[in-house]
């Protein structure tokens, strides 16, 4: 240990430090500054940047003694006498903070960029601020509401960007700040690895290297002899069930007889530190015997392929999924042209920047056994007491996470209570179980609160992702431009255990399609089991995936016709009136007509060309349209129960708490529910609080996932504000404390008719890109989107989510991929997964289209997911439109682009990573 002085935030510190720690370590762990956030520890993201010297440097590489005597500038030191920086009060006029976990490294590179322009006295241009926070990731804004942030902070006079809406602006339609912005900005917001509980030990896990095996032996003897470790758990070791799932409970807690992908959870640990915890994790011996993989959907359904859950009666086949609608054959025989072919989609990563995090507390833990005190900010009222296990987790689905842990421990699901901490993002990758249970198993194994904090490398190895896909489609029309016919067989690779593969499966089988009018559809999905890391629900919920091949099928039947490709559209486009290929009637909202109109509108402009040529560079613009279904559906019964208390305050009036379990990610929830219910009361939306994800405190909301939370938990925060309004008018200036229990409308499970789900949302996109056709580059040069939502419930929050999911979906179309080859995957470090960064964030033009559904609170519908779904293929449409190739494999392979261009070929089938063609595929046939 040595000496360690440096001024901090403008106060001089003097600290005992190893010389082998890095500065962020310093500055979270021994100064307890937890502003600054850790999100890769490999130089990647960018997220911990602090100042040295008023220079960003990233602190999770930046060894502590280089500080030594220097001055170091976090985001907690940015206010000054009370009044936020400039900075900060921009992100919060911009709505440039959504999940937060990256902010204050925006901040503070942005910080850096600004001091240095003031001290040569030059103006900050966008260039700058895109050379500056190149190698600053953000995974939730789309960049482009951080740029105009920095513009304004710098003193230009730069507007937040606001859709314009139709509806009148009262509480509800208001374009507001998320409500816990303000905690973002400052530094003091907290998410799961910034709570620290006195006597806290440190958790690792012990995990397959292989992708499978039978587990002949287990030797954990001499990794609980090493000093410092406190526990070490095996399957033998679990009181209770050892499985978990959110569908199918087919997962290990810890695997004891088999392994089926590389990082199933063979043995887990407890001690005084992470190194320690890491030491006993190479002295744990576990001997293997190598199965045969299963690599691919296809091949797992082969006769003869292994099986990776032997005792299953359907082998490798997790669902078989069907849509059928009319006569296929009179289908095609009236169509005059058809198109045929087949498509591929990768894997890819979530990459939300905070890595999965979870600590456990033992029921009856007493922070005074070891030096400390209640953590009031970790706990609230009599709970505090910590009497029963508890886990503080950042969870899109608390309650699950609660009745899964009890499962495993043994015990009633009211004898476990789940604290949902603010989530660093999630896009569906933190619905699943990660260290949730194992945290809960060593905590009430040692009786100290444990702490499981995946590094980087481990997060992407384990959690779930989204599932790559291969489908054939054949789309039939008629000269006039009708579609008479849709075919197509999907298989889905749901990887090594069942996750939500059968519900996003379900997804991409009834939206393949297309948002069109179509008589004659019949569509079969094959999801199944392979020995790939699991699949399980990611932004766009399998839409994504289907909606590449439909609107590339589109396209090219537009051009056999001889059609302009928007004209096609609308000659097909779901209307009032129409039924879906499901047999839904579609009753009312449909905006689809007007989001394509907004668009084509924007989009021709003056002199307006699909194609043209700017020296070497080729541009085209490209179009494509979707849906997305609002809520669960498919009759799964689907309900909120949201608690609303009110209260006279005396100097502030009328106030205020809505409380529900459900989860907050950066997608804006509590602004929404705390809009909701002051319409109600009939006060302003600052005059209420929103507490989510405690179970002991919230009731349940559900699932954060389908695009529900808006119009499920924001109809239960209503009625009970509506409920609480009605009991103060009988009695004025009394306490009031109200629960109303919202069940969405009853929808039909698919193959039955009738409504399968309670509305959808609707989507056109048009992209302009630039192709070099010296190295088959690709740029996004500009985004037109039109949206229909239903009500903006707050347009400010609302355009945030649209940005931050066409920009995520343009790493869909371009650079993402998750690369696994025979079940090992390569993709093992952040550097090697390709996301856009602020440099690929093309100008978004954004329309709001707002066709109420009736049943929605205020005619809000759901669309957090809806933004992503359509970007990829208005990409791929506009390449070929510029250079006559159609992609059919994601990522676009940039070199196989420019060989295509090169040679004349018409098409390319190899996306960036893949290393086999597309296998050929037959029309319903599972092998």
């Amino acid at each position: 240990m040595s000496r360690l002085q440096m001024v901090v935030n403008g106060n001089a510190v003097d600290v005992d430090v190893d010389e082998s720690r890095y500065l962020s370590d310093v500055l979270r762990e021994d100064l307890r500054l937890t502003g600054t956030k850790v999100g890769c520890a490999e130089a990647e993201c960018g997220i911990c940047t602090v100042l040295v010297d008023d220079t960003p440097v990233v602190s999770c590489v930046y060894p502590a003694f280089k500080a030594q005597g220097r001055r170091v500038d976090t985001i907690e030191g940015l206010q000054q006498d009370g009044k936020l920086h400039a900075l900060q009060q921009a992100f919060l006029d911009h709505g440039a903070v959504q999940c937060g976990i990256c902010t204050a490294g925006l901040i503070m590179t942005a910080k850096g960029l600004l001091d240095r322009k003031a001290a040569a006295r030059e103006a900050v241009t966008e260039d700058d601020i895109r050379a500056a926070l190149k190698d600053s990731y953000c995974r939730c804004t789309g960049y482009q509401s951080v740029i105009n942030a920095i513009l304004q902070a710098s003193g230009q006079d730069v507007k937040p960007y606001l859709p314009e809406t139709r509806a009148p602006k009262t509480e509800v339609g208001q374009p507001r700040p998320n409500p816990n912005a303000l905690a973002k900005i400052s530094g003091s917001a907290r998410f799961t690895d910034d709570y620290a509980f006195p006597g806290m030990l440190f958790a690792r896990t012990k995990r397959a290297n292989i992708p499978h095996a039978r587990i002949v032996s287990i030797d954990a003897a001499a990794a609980r002899k090493l000093d410092g470790v406190h526990a070490v758990l095996t399957h033998e070791d679990i009181p209770g069930r050892n499985a978990h799932g959110i569908v199918s409970v087919d997962w290990p807690v810890l695997c004891g007889r088999k392994v089926r992908y590389v990082g199933d959870a063979v043995a887990i640990v407890a001690a005084d530190s992470q190194d320690i915890a890491t030491a006993a994790l190479d002295l744990i011996e576990v001997e293997y015997e190598e199965l045969p993989v299963v690599a691919d959907p296809i091949s797992a359904l082969r006769d003869d392929a292994v099986h990776v859950h032997e005792e299953r009666p359907d082998g490798n086949l997790l669902k078989h999924i069907k849509v059928r609608r009319g006569d296929l054959d009179a289908g095609f025989a009236a169509a005059d042209v058809v198109i045929d072919r087949t498509y591929r989609t990768p894997t890819t990563e979530h990459l939300f920047l905070e890595p999965e995090c979870s600590i456990g507390i033992p029921a009856g833990y007493d922070p005074a056994r070891f030096g400390g005190a209640v953590d009031a900010e970790a706990t609230r009222g009599e709970t505090a007491r910590h009497d029963k296990t508890t886990i503080y987790v950042g969870s899109q689905i608390p309650y699950a996470d609660r009745d899964q842990a009890a499962a495993t421990l043994g015990v009633p699901p009211t004898e476990v209570r789940v604290v949902a901490t603010l989530m660093g993002g999630g896009f569906g990758g933190k619905e699943d179980i990660t260290g949730q249970i194992h945290a809960a198993l060593l905590a009430e194994a040692t009786g100290r609160p444990v702490k499981m904090l995946y590094s980087r490398q481990e997060s992407l190895l384990v959690h779930p992702k989204r599932h790559a896909t291969i489908i054939r489609m054949r789309t039939g029309a008629t000269k006039d431009g009708r579609l008479t016919a849709v075919e197509a067989t999907l298989y889905g690779d749901g990887g090594a255990y069942a996750s939500l593969s059968e519900k996003v499966l379900t997804r991409a089988t009834t939206h393949a399609s297309g948002p069109y009018d179509i008589p004659n559809v019949r569509v079969d999905c094959f999801a199944t089991y392979t020995n790939n890391v699991p699949a399980g629900a990611f932004r766009g919920f399998g839409v994504t995936q289907s909606c590449f091949a439909a609107e590339s099928n589109m396209d090219s039947l537009a051009e056999e016709l001889g059609l302009d490709p928007v004209e096609f559209r609308r000659r097909n486009a779901l209307a009032v009136g129409a039924t879906t290929v499901t047999g839904q009637v579609m009753r009312e909202s449909v905006g689809l007509m007007e989001c394509i109109d907004k668009v084509d509108h924007d989009m021709r402009g003056e002199d307006f060309r699909w194609a043209w040529d700017e020296g070497d560079r080729r541009l085209a613009w490209g179009l494509a349209v979707g849906y997305k279904n609002t809520g669960l559906g498919g009759g799964a019964p689907d309900k909120a129960t949201a608690e609303v208390e009110a209260w006279q305050d005396p100097d502030k009036g009328l106030l205020a708490e809505v409380r529900i379990s459900s989860a907050e990610m950066g997608q804006g929830l509590p602004g929404v529910l705390a809009a909701c219910a002051a319409e109600e009361l009939g006060i302003s939306a600052e005059n209420v609080g929103v507490l989510l994800g405690d179970t002991d405190v919230c009731p349940d909301g559900g699932p954060t996932t389908a695009s529900r939370q808006t119009f499920v938990s924001g109809n239960a925060a209503r009625l009970a504000a509506r409920d609480a309004a009605s009991k103060l008018a009988d009695a004025p200036g009394t306490r009031v404390v109200t629960q109303h229990e919202y069940w969405a409308p009853a929808t039909q499970p698919l193959g039955t008719g009738g409504d399968m789900h309670v509305g959808f949302s609707f989507v056109a996109q048009a992209a302009l890109c630039e192709i070099d056709r010296r190295t088959g580059e690709v740029q996004v040069r500009r985004i037109i989107a039109a949206h229909d939502v239903g009500r903006a419930i707050n347009p400010l929050t609302l355009e945030g989510q649209i940005e931050g999911g066409i920009v995520m979906c343009i790493g869909y179309a371009l650079t993402e991929h998750y690369i696994l080859e025979d079940g090992k995957p390569w993709t093992s470090v952040m550097a090697r997964y390709k996301t856009p960064s602020i440099t690929h964030a093309p100008p978004i033009t954004s329309h709001i289209v707002e066709h109420a559904l009736s049943t929605g609170p205020f005619g809000a519908k759901g669309m957090g997911e809806l933004p992503s779904i359509v970007t990829a293929p208005a990409i791929t449409n506009a390449i070929y439109n510029a250079t006559g190739v159609r992609v059919r494999s994601l990522p676009v392979d940039q070199d196989s682009l420019l060989h295509a261009i090169r040679t004349g070929a018409t098409e390319v089938e190899l996306g960036w990573g893949d290393r086999d063609p597309i296998p050929t595929i037959e029309f319903g046939a599972s092998h």
